[in-house]
């Protein structure tokens, strides 16, 4: 078995839609950073990435580079996941939280479960999605963070 953790944290920018767990979100404000900055993808990307023992997400796909201008973040949960399976290992489970002050996220939660699920080609219940607010510490209304912890076991193919 391995664990690994993710975190991440975006400023709003309301240039932008809003994008979590590959669910877009209606807000008036999305989120800065130069991919869509979809924080609670990227979280469980570093996650698995760190599972594995793997370069962070911001070393295999550079922030600055031309080609992840505005990049949906689907393709680095994507990346980190085809790299799990290269190493022989399964997703047990994540577990996650978005820490947001607003926009309220809780009638969104399950379809951001269900969109994790199925990039990840895992069944919902193997994840889990947390909305939590600061009660006015950072972010605060700056912001969103997201951070996530996934369990990787062995796949059933190599045992």
């Amino acid at each position: 078995m391995r664990i690994g953790i993710g975190y991440d944290i975006h400023r709003f920018n309301g240039k932008r839609p809003l994008k979590l767990g590959g669910v877009t979100i209606p807000f008036a404000r999305g989120l800065a950073g130069h991919s869509d900055a979809d924080v609670l993808l990227h979280a469980v990307a570093d996650a698995l990435l760190g599972a594995i023992g793997a370069p962070d997400l911001g070393e295999q796909f550079p922030p600055g580079h031309p080609r992840y201008r505005n990049a949906d973040s689907r393709i680095f949960l994507q990346q980190a996941y085809r790299q799990v399976r290269r190493q022989g290992l399964s997703i047990g489970n994540i577990d996650a939280t978005v820490i947001a002050d607003q926009p309220k996220l809780t009638p969104y939660k399950m379809r951001m479960r269900r969109a994790i699920s199925a990039l990840l080609q895992v069944s919902a219940a193997r994840v889990s999605v947390k909305a939590k607010t600061t009660e006015g510490f950072a972010p605060g209304k700056g912001g969103i963070a997201a951070q996530a912890v996934v369990l990787l076991t062995p796949s059933k193919k190599r045992q």
